[in-house]
């Protein structure tokens, strides 16, 4: 936990360097998601922030509230009244209040959320995905190319664990073959996941992968190399994130042999 707090901070603090300098304009500017301005990003990560506060604090309030959630588009809409003084005010007061509230947690008590419920260390490391996704979005709205960091692994990691999450939620059945996970680490050194000689493999940068779990990307402008129908079946749909379906993003062209630089 206290890896993955670290870890959380310093992604908080990455997203943060994009938001000080922008302008009031820049907040308005479009982001790859359809609808959805930086600003939008932004809310989204301060509100779900102070709900994954309540999941910890009132488990019970928080499941049934659960009732009354209607969509994230609605949730955008309604923070749009706010300036981007308070909305970066909210995110920061909302993600500090939250890295408190993780911290007294135990790795494996169980923590309710918009999917199945979570272990604490899982629930740490979905706040991380999604804080390091919408900062990609927000990132390619600004035109700036991220470095990648070798803490990508914990989005890779749950991108991975919710392989069979990512085939319930469209009502489809999950192969039972297992897939064989082999990534290149930004920093260096490679990155497994799934038993060691299984025929289905998932080959490639770990940028790619996790742009690909998060559907921050097409798999077609990726560089990743599938190998078996498990895992073309697996990657096709993968879904990092709990809630319907996404949309995904639409193919770029950039081809497998380019792949993404971030």
């Amino acid at each position: 936990m206290a890896e993955l707090l670290d870890d959380l901070r310093a992604e908080t603090a990455s997203l943060e360097e994009l938001l000080a300098p922008l302008r009031e304009a820049d907040w308005e500017l479009p982001t790859p998601a359809e609808g959805w301005a930086v600003r939008d990003q932004v809310s989204h990560l301060a509100w779900f922030d102070e709900a994954a506060v309540r999941a910890v604090t009132d488990p019970e309030g928080f499941t049934a509230s659960l009732a009354g959630f209607t969509s994230v588009d609605d949730l955008a809409r309604q923070a749009r009244e706010l300036s981007p003084a308070d909305l970066r005010a909210w995110f920061l007061a909302a993600r500090e209040r939250g890295l408190e509230v993780f911290a007294g947690l135990d790795a494996r008590a169980r923590v309710p959320w918009f999917g199945p419920p979570m272990s604490a260390a899982s629930f740490v490391t979905a706040r991380l995905m999604e804080t390091w996704a919408h900062g990609q979005d927000v990132a390619d709205a600004l035109g700036v190319a991220r470095r990648p960091t070798d803490r990508l692994r914990h989005v890779a990691a749950i991108g991975c664990r919710a392989r069979p999450y990512s085939f319930a939620v469209r009502g489809l059945p999950e192969p039972a073959e297992p897939v064989r996970v082999e990534l290149a680490m930004p920093g260096g050194g490679t990155w497994t996941a799934g038993p060691p000689g299984a025929a289905s493999t998932v080959r490639g940068p770990m940028l790619d992968f996790c742009l690909a779990v998060t559907q921050r990307i097409h798999l077609s402008d990726t560089a990743l190399e599938l190998a078996g129908e498990p895992a073309r079946a697996w990657m096709e749909i993968a879904q990092a994130f709990a809630g319907p379906p996404g949309k995904g993003r639409p193919p770029r062209g950039l081809g497998k042999d380019q792949g993404r630089s971030g």
